[in-house]
C-alpha cells in the first residue's frame, strides 16, 4: 500500500504541528498488518513567518522523513491539485489517496459547482495515471467562517452533496472512493486553534475519519484510537 496525502492547510500544517498525517501514521503501525509507504513530492510543513513551506519543525521529531511525504500546500484546492495529482500519483506509484479539499476552494477560488467539477476533474487525472488507484474523500468540516456567515454555509453544504454524488457516481470496484464521515462532535473551540486548522484533538479526529472508513469498507488497519 502506497498512500498519498492530498490536502490544503488543515494537511500540510505549520511549524509546530504534529498534523493529521502523524496521527495517521502513528495508526498504522499500530494496526496494519502488510507493508505500507507514504509517498508524495513534499514533506515541508508551512511556516507562517516565512510564508512559505519550508519549516521541518515537527511536533514529534521522531517523526521519521520517510514518513513525512505528502501533497499538501497552505492555501491550495481542488483547483490547484487536479493539475497536479497524475504527475504525483504516477511518480510516486501512490494507489491509495487520502484526501481533505475543499474549504479554500470556496472560500477564494470557485463556488460549490465549480469546486465539485474540479474534484471529478481531480479522480480522473489520478485515474489516468494509474486506473486501479483508490481514494478516501473528506467533505468540508465545520470551519468559524461557515459558523458566521449562512451564504458560505450554504456553499459548503452544497458542495459536500456534490462531493458525495461524485463518490457514488464515479466509483468502481477497480477504483474505489469512500466518502469518509465528518467527525462527530468537532467543537472549534477545542478541535481548532483558530477555528479552521486542527489542533491536537482535531488531528486525531481527522485521521480517525480516514482510518475508521479504511478499516470500515476495505478491512485496513482497525478502528482509530489515539496513540498512547
Amino acid at each position: 500500500m502506497r498512500i498519498m496525502f492530498v490536502g490544503d492547510s488543515m494537511t500540510i500544517g505549520s511549524a509546530g504541528d504534529y498534523t493529521w498525517r502523524y496521527r495517521m501514521w502513528q495508526h498504522l503501525n499500530s494496526t496494519y498488518g502488510g507493508p505500507y509507504r507514504i509517498v508524495g513530492p513534499r514533506d515541508a510543513l508551512y511556516d507562517i513567518a516565512a510564508a512559505e513551506p519550508v519549516s521541518y519543525d515537527y511536533g514529534d521529531s521522531a517523526f521519521p522523513e520517510r514518513a513525512r511525504r505528502h501533497l499538501a500546500g497552505w492555501g491550495e484546492g481542488w483547483l490547484h491539485m487536479a493539475p497536479l495529482i497524475g504527475e504525483a500519483v504516477r511518480a510516486h506509484k501512490a494507489d491509495t489517496l487520502l484526501v481533505s479539499l475543499g474549504l479554500i476552494d470556496l472560500g477564494f477560488y470557485t463556488d460549490a459547482d465549480q469546486t465539485a467539477e474540479n474534484a471529478r476533474r481531480f479522480l480522473t487525472e489520478a485515474r489516468a495515471a494509474r486506473p486501479h488507484v483508490r481514494a478516501v474523500l473528506l467533505p468540508v468540516i465545520p470551519n468559524v467562517r461557515a459558523a458566521g456567515d449562512p451564504d458560505f454555509a450554504a456553499q459548503c453544504d452544497r458542495f459536500n452533496e456534490l462531493l458525495a454524488k461524485a463518490v457514488a457516481d464515479l466509483s468502481t470496484p477497480a477504483s474505489p472512493l469512500l466518502l469518509a464521515s465528518p467527525p462527530e462532535d468537532y467543537s472549534l473551540d477545542r478541535d481548532t486553534y483558530d477555528g479552521t486548522h486542527p489542533s491536537p484533538s482535531g488531528e486525531h479526529l481527522l485521521a480517525a475519519a480516514f482510518a475508521d472508513a479504511m478499516h470500515q469498507a476495505w478491512d485496513v488497519g482497525g478502528p482509530y484510537e489515539p496513540a498512547a
